[in-house]
């Protein structure tokens, strides 16, 4: 277990170097991820190796919301004050991304000839 967790915190130490060196637009933990997913494909043997203790990671996932409740306690006044404008920001931006999601997936799909006319509601023989 402890190679495994030994391997997984040095791609995502690679992956910080990266990004930092590189001056990515990306976290180092996620080129880390992507480094390590290749990986991965590349060596089906070390996703073998990884794979029980990813599993324990992921099966005790919960653990790793306690800091981030941490932060909303030691926070508190913070979001005591500005909580409703947060919340609206949040709510707000959630539904602009919903409706960017969407808006690009129909743009794509009538783009690349995807669409399927008997899918469309008010078209086609109703």
């Amino acid at each position: 277990m402890i190679t495994a967790l030994s391997l997984i915190l040095a791609f995502q130490l690679v992956g910080e170097i990266l990004s930092r060196a590189l001056d990515l637009p990306l976290p180092g933990p996620v080129v880390g991820l992507c480094l390590l997913v290749a990986a991965c494909i590349l060596r089906p043997a070390l996703a073998a190796r990884l794979r029980p203790t990813a599993q324990g990671l992921l099966s005790h996932l919960s653990l790793f919301f306690v800091p981030a409740g941490v932060g909303v306690v030691a926070h508190w006044p913070v979001l005591r004050d500005h909580g409703i404008g947060l919340a609206l920001a949040i709510m707000g931006s959630t539904l602009v991304a919903i409706a960017a999601g969407a808006l690009t997936f129909q743009w794509v799909a009538r783009w690349t000839g995807a669409v399927d006319p008997s899918a469309l509601k008010g078209r086609g023989d109703d």
